[in-house]
C-alpha cells in the first residue's frame, strides 16, 4: 500500500510501499502527480531498477529527453557521477555544485529529472533541493510585483569559455524571472546561484543586488530540503518547480548515479497568465 510522507513544509515527499520495478496502476500514478506537483520531489528508497524499469516508470510522466552530448548523445539517459561505467564517461566537476536548474540556459530546460543511485560516498555527495514557488511567496509583495516584468540571462558559466576580454562565451538563453507553472499556473522564481548572469536591462550593480537578494530569500534553509544517498534510493524531480545543488565529497571515492530526464517546453511568464486571468475575469 502507498504512503506518502512530508519531508519538510517546503519541499519534497516520501514514496512508501511501492516497487517501482513493477507497473503502476492508473490511480497510483495520479496519485504521484498530484504529490509531485505540490512537493516538487518524490524520494522512493529502496528500489532495485535496470534502465528498462527507470525508464518505464519514468515515461508515466511524459517523454523522455534525449541528451544533447556526451559520450551516449542521443540516449534517454546518463550516468551522473566520478568514474567511468560500461565504457560510459559519467565524470562531472568534483566538488560542490551550486544551486541550479538543469538546462536554463537553453530555450527549453528539462522538465523532470529521475536519478536513481547506484554507488554512493561514504559521506557528501549529498543532492539538496530548494522550492522556487515558496521562494517566490515568501517575497514582500511590492517585489513579488515588481520582478514579473523582468527577464534573466542564464549562461552555463561552468562550460564556458572566458575570452581575455572578460566575455564568457558558452551557451546562454533569456527566460522570464518569474514563470507559470507549466500544470498548476503557480509562479515560480527562476533565478539560481550557478547559472543565472543578469537582469536584462537593468544597470550592472541594480541586477546583481537584486540578483543576491533573490538568491538570499530562494537559499533559505526552510526552504531547502537535503537528500543524504542511499544506494537503490529514486528521486524524482520537478526542475522548475525546484533547483538542486550538490555538496561535496571525496573523491577517491566513487558516486554513480544514472539520470533521465523529461522533454521539456517553452517557459511562459507568469506575467503573461495573470494578465490573461484577469482579462478572462472581467
Amino acid at each position: 500500500m502507498m504512503t506518502l510522507r512530508e519531508l519538510t513544509p517546503s519541499v519534497g515527499v516520501e514514496v512508501s510501499g511501492l516497487d517501482l520495478s513493477s507497473a503502476l496502476t492508473t490511480d497510483e500514478i495520479a496519485l504521484l502527480a498530484r504529490a509531485w506537483d505540490a512537493g516538487g520531489v518524490l524520494v522512493f528508497r529502496g528500489q532495485s531498477l535496470t534502465l528498462d524499469a527507470q525508464s518505464a516508470f519514468a515515461c508515466n510522466f511524459g517523454p523522455l529527453l534525449r541528451t544533447r552530448a556526451g559520450s551516449r548523445a542521443g540516449s534517454e539517459f546518463i550516468y551522473v557521477g566520478n568514474v567511468t561505467v560500461d565504457g560510459i564517461a559519467g565524470e562531472f566537476p568534483a566538488g560542490e555544485m551550486l544551486f541550479h536548474h538543469d538546462g536554463c540556459y537553453a530555450p527549453d530546460p528539462a522538465r523532470a529529472s529521475f536519478l536513481y543511485a547506484i554507488e554512493v560516498p561514504s559521506q557528501g555527495g549529498n543532492t539538496k533541493f530548494c522550492s522556487t514557488a515558496r521562494a517566490y511567496r515568501a517575497l514582500p509583495e511590492a517585489l513579488q510585483r515588481e520582478i514579473l516584468s523582468y527577464d534573466l540571462l542564464f549562461t552555463h558559466q561552468y562550460g564556458a569559455v572566458e575570452r581575455a576580454s572578460g566575455h564568457v562565451e558558452g551557451p546562454r538563453y533569456v527566460h522570464p524571472l518569474v514563470i507559470a507553472h507549466p500544470i498548476t499556473g503557480a509562479p515560480l522564481l527562476i533565478c539560481n546561484r550557478l547559472m543565472a548572469d543578469s537582469i536584462v536591462g537593468l544597470p550592472a550593480v541594480q541586477s546583481r543586488v537584486l540578483i543576491a537578494d533573490l538568491l538570499h530569500e530562494m537559499e533559505r534553509p526552510e526552504h531547502v530540503y537535503e537528500h543524504v544517498w542511499q544506494p537503490g534510493d529514486l528521486v524524482a524531480w520537478d526542475n522548475l518547480a525546484v533547483q538542486h545543488a550538490r555538496t561535496d565529497f571525496d573523491p577517491g571515492e566513487r558516486r554513480v548515479l544514472r539520470r533521465q530526464q523529461l522533454a521539456g517546453t517553452t517557459l511562459v511568464a507568469y506575467r503573461d497568465v495573470a494578465r490573461h486571468t484577469r482579462s478572462d475575469s472581467i
